[in-house]
């Protein structure tokens, strides 16, 4: 209760700091980056990998469908260790353990001993979403880190006031470089802050000093995007239609959440929910259940992604652990629910969401269904290797070009056939890298025979991909063609092969 002085009454004030767990949070998050790091070989590239190390060599302060850091930094590891997949994947799982460690520290910021951080952390560790996205280097893990420090620093900010602030705005500054969404999470908060307080924080200019640090630090790929006519929101809206290979109905999204963390942890981060929006201890930090209901609603309404509101469970595990590790240990049976719960989803996660199943035996388990990126992780080297025997069946002498349907198929033959790169393709943003010069061949991957006979005078098919292993991905059955006599010139052509997704 506040009193006639305008103070907080003892029940309403904010939690001390209780000492931090290092040891136990340290060790968990080091298991975590080590497991992510001895599973990162197994298989091979996402599609998306191979169009960040193509992209990144294209360097830009902006790409068709994206900031530029991802692609720079897959760019760099890649030259840096000579094409190795595990020092390409390498900063993601160490990001996945700096999001473990995290989640334990905000659960100090609410109040949690020891025991209520590193149970924070383990439901973290063991949530399905943590190993999905840190398996391979991906926007997703890199923003899921910058969601998870940005709530840490806000949460340290509204109790504390300062030059926090200045550090919410450089790491949301550096994380709007790599996805435009820590501008929703600071969007929701500073609607949180108005609606649910605290707002005398809002006076200060220490908030809005951040805010600005932070759009100076995105403004090169805001002057690219408003010079380029702005494709990402073109992209968006393609991703709101259905253009995306993992395109979900809308009346998922909410469902969704419940197996986001995993269906056993759902009532930790809900009670985490129920404490930030209820409890007078948690006050200070209100604007974040506020926040978590006005993203919903608008990723819901705008046809985003459900994993969007990944980056807001950390501080929603953070807020439930005290209260759950309290009810656990009323109780040897409880206790020992609580356990099963966490192991039951780590080992849930980890199955389903790493490569642990050989990929000779992936085609005869549900994991692709569950786990779609899991598929575009299978057969690239096999879809360059029928690239290539379509080129041996074509005279040394003709100029040959590999124009391509999607990036990850002009990204697997600029990674595994450098003779024939750079591949083209109207997808996204290598169509803004222009078309072949002057190819007199077109080995055309991925696009219907009637299509190609409406640009070219000769036609043949030179082969279909097959991955080897009978498994049902996007690349699967991909015809290859041989295509000469251009019938359309490519400054006609090429914007007709334009598409966003």
């Amino acid at each position: 209760m506040i009193s006639a002085t305008g103070e907080l009454g003892a029940a309403d004030r904010a939690p001390g700091r209780k000492p931090v767990a290092w040891t136990w949070l340290g060790a968990l998050a080091t298991a975590v980056t080590v497991l992510l790091l001895a599973v990162a070989g197994r298989y091979g590239y996402h599609r998306d990998e191979l169009y960040f190390i193509r992209a990144g060599s294209e360097p830009a302060f902006g790409y068709a469908d994206q900031p530029p850091l991802t692609p720079l930094l897959a760019h760099a590891l890649h030259t840096l260790f000579d094409g190795s997949l595990v020092g390409l994947r390498l900063p993601s799982a160490v990001i996945a353990g700096m999001v473990v460690l995290l989640t334990g520290l905000l659960a100090r910021e609410f109040g949690a001993g020891r025991g209520a951080q590193v149970l924070a952390a383990a439901c973290m560790a063991a949530s399905a979403v943590l190993p999905v996205v840190s398996h391979m280097l991906s926007t997703t893990s890199i923003d899921l880190l910058v969601w998870t420090a940005i709530s840490w620093l806000v949460v340290r900010a509204l109790r504390d006031g300062g030059p926090v602030w200045l550090a919410v705005g450089l790491v949301a500054g550096i994380g709007l470089q790599n996805k435009f969404l820590p501008a929703f999470l600071l969007g929701a908060l500073l609607v949180g802050v108005l609606v649910a307080g605290p707002r005398p924080a809002l006076r200060s200019p220490w908030p809005w000093l951040g805010g600005l640090l932070a759009l100076v630090l995105w403004a090169p790929n805001l002057v690219w995007q408003a010079a380029n006519g702005f494709p990402q929101v073109a992209l968006s809206a393609a991703i709101a239609a259905g253009g995306s290979g993992t395109s979900e109905p809308w009346y998922v999204f909410l469902p969704f959440q419940l197996i986001l963390v995993s269906p056993a942890l759902v009532p930790v981060w809900a009670l985490g929910w129920w404490r930030l929006a209820r409890d007078p201890r948690l006050r200070t930090w209100r604007s974040f259940a506020v926040a978590y209901v006005v993203l919903a609603v608008l990723f819901l309404v705008t046809g985003g992604k459900p994993y969007y509101l990944a980056g807001l469970y950390p501080v929603l595990l953070a807020a439930g652990a005290a209260p759950v590790l309290a009810w656990a240990r009323s109780g040897a049976g409880r206790a020992v629910s609580l356990g099963v719960a966490l192991v039951l989803s780590a080992v849930t996660a980890s199955v389903l969401m790493l490569p642990l199943v050989p990929d000779h035996r992936l085609a005869a388990t549900p994991i692709v269904d569950i786990n779609y990126d899991a598929g575009e992780t299978v057969g690239w080297p096999r879809l360059a290797a029928t690239v290539a025997a379509a080129r041996h069946t074509v005279p040394a002498s003709e100029r040959v070009a590999v124009l391509t349907r999607n990036y990850g198929q002009a990204g697997a033959v600029d990674r595994y056939l450098p003779e024939l790169r750079p591949a083209y393709s109207g997808h996204n943003s290598y169509w803004t890298w222009g078309p072949p010069p002057d190819a007199t061949t077109v080995i055309a991957v991925g696009f219907e025979e009637e299509q190609l006979r409406r640009w070219f005078g000769r036609v043949e098919h030179a082969g279909r991909v097959d991955n080897g292993v009978g498994l049902e991905n996007d690349e699967q059955g991909t015809p290859v063609w041989v295509a000469r006599d251009q019938l359309v010139p490519w400054d006609r052509l090429w914007p007709q092969l334009r598409h966003l997704g």
